[in-house]
């Protein structure tokens, strides 16, 4: 059997279990692809770390050219992460000719356009299913599963640690720097947690998704993005009593014609199916014009799945390599498409204030929300120390200009002051 030779860029963690998965199931790889899969070299930085990762054939180097410019390799897999580095090394593959397997998605969400151009100029392929949601398939099912339908909506919890530290917050009652702690202690968590927990990483991945479902290519400044260290216990309780839990949840919506793409804490009922997602679980929600609203749910990081969507990204190389098909890219589907303006993008919100504990405030309050034409579902007053109150109001739907419209407002009144601000997720139908 004809082999397809591999060079791979980085042995960490999804890397060794690229070469664990490749190895336990060559048999089945071998007949699916009808080609028997060979990793011939790795690149790494520390050649002593990974003395005991070697294997029958595979040369480890910390020579990056080797890999790059071997003539027999046809397959680079990047799994070294960083940003700057690696988009060079991956050009520098492209134009050698080689097809490109990644699951670096800070790198695709920021540079994702360019390395597909220059994929396409060189006709080699560039696939990267492991650079949202893990072991979750949801590029490639966008790309196929969806590929006769409008897609409506896209939102999900895409951010494993967060979603492990909110559900250690909602169902223990620990504090965020606690959870944070136990998220780190267990590898959930960096050292330097701030991608994360200031919802960047999940933004990203938004920024790759939004491009899939919709064709159309956003900025991270076109993003909305607010994490989760700052949620404080007072909100998360309030809410599990009002039937809510808390989650960071990335969503990009198409509102007549146009997108609104945002990551932000929002209050999901406890109905909801991401209320079910718990710990480092993820889970996406596509909502398409005809088949509705499915649910696609799995580990969001980890060695093995995150691994084995690298391996499923090397499978549909081979399968275009041995079929000739190459040079095709991930996604096809482009189209231009303007940004939703704050007056087009409505939600439930979650208002949490500290006001004077006096009468004629609520009366204060329900002018404010008057002058932004905004009606109220609930208003409860949860505490006092004598001299203010916390009053918690959930509003019905409004637009951002409304929502903006009340906080300058309440910025007008100095005794007001605006503790908290979540978007309530809508019950799902």
């Amino acid at each position: 059997m004809e082999e397809i030779k591999i060079g791979m860029l980085g042995l960490g963690t999804v890397g060794s279990g690229v070469v664990r998965i490749m190895n336990d199931h060559q048999e089945k790889i071998s007949q699916i692809t009808g080609r028997r899969l060979k990793i011939i070299k790795t690149a790494v930085r520390h050649l002593d770390a990974h003395s005991t990762q070697a294997v029958p054939g595979m040369q480890i180097t910390d020579d990056v050219n080797a890999v790059l410019h071997d003539r027999e390799i046809q397959i680079v897999v990047e799994v070294m992460g960083t940003i700057d580095q690696a988009k060079a090394y991956i050009i520098d593959a492209l134009k050698h000719g080689k097809h490109v397997v990644t699951a670096n998605k800070d790198l695709i969400a920021q540079y994702g356009s360019e390395l597909v151009q220059i994929a396409q100029e060189n006709k080699v392929d560039l696939f990267y299913e492991a650079s949202v949601a893990g072991g979750i398939p949801i590029l490639r099912t966008i790309v196929n599963s969806f590929a006769a339908d409008q897609v409506e909506d896209v939102k999900g919890i895409v951010n494993g640690t967060t979603n492990y530290i909110l559900t250690q917050m909602v169902a223990k009652g620990v504090s965020y720097a606690d959870a944070l702690k136990s998220a780190q202690a267990l590898g959930f968590a960096e050292s330097d947690p701030t991608n994360d927990v200031k919802g960047i990483d999940a933004a990203y991945k938004m920024i790759i998704l939004t491009q899939f479902a919709y064709g159309t290519n956003v900025k991270m400044s076109d993003v909305t993005v607010e994490g989760i260290d700052e949620i404080d216990l007072a909100d998360i309780n309030q809410a599990k009593s009002m039937g809510y839990t808390m989650k960071l949840v990335g969503e990009s919506q198409e509102i007549a014609g146009k997108l609104a793409v945002s990551v932000e804490p929002m209050l999901v009922p406890k109905d909801h199916p991401l209320a079910t997602i718990q710990n480092e679980n993820n889970a996406v929600l596509v909502k398409g014009a005809a088949v509705g609203t499915t649910m696609f749910y799995g580990p969001g990081a980890g060695e093995m799945p995150t691994a084995n969507s690298v391996l499923s990204d090397i499978i549909a190389v081979t399968k275009n390599i041995v079929l000739g098909t190459t040079g095709n890219t991930f996604n096809g589907y482009r189209q231009k498409a303007a940004l939703a303006t704050p007056d087009m993008i409505e939600s439930a919100y979650y208002l949490a204030l500290r006001m004077p504990d006096i009468p004629g405030q609520l009366l204060r309050l329900t002018d404010i929300l008057t002058k932004a034409d905004t009606s109220v579902n609930q208003v409860i007053q949860t505490e006092t120390d004598g001299e203010h109150a916390r009053v918690v109001v959930v509003t019905h739907k409004i637009s951002l200009a409304q929502l903006q419209t009340i906080r300058d407002q309440i910025n007008r009144n100095s005794d007001i002051d605006l503790i908290s601000c979540y978007k309530v997720l809508e019950a799902q139908a």
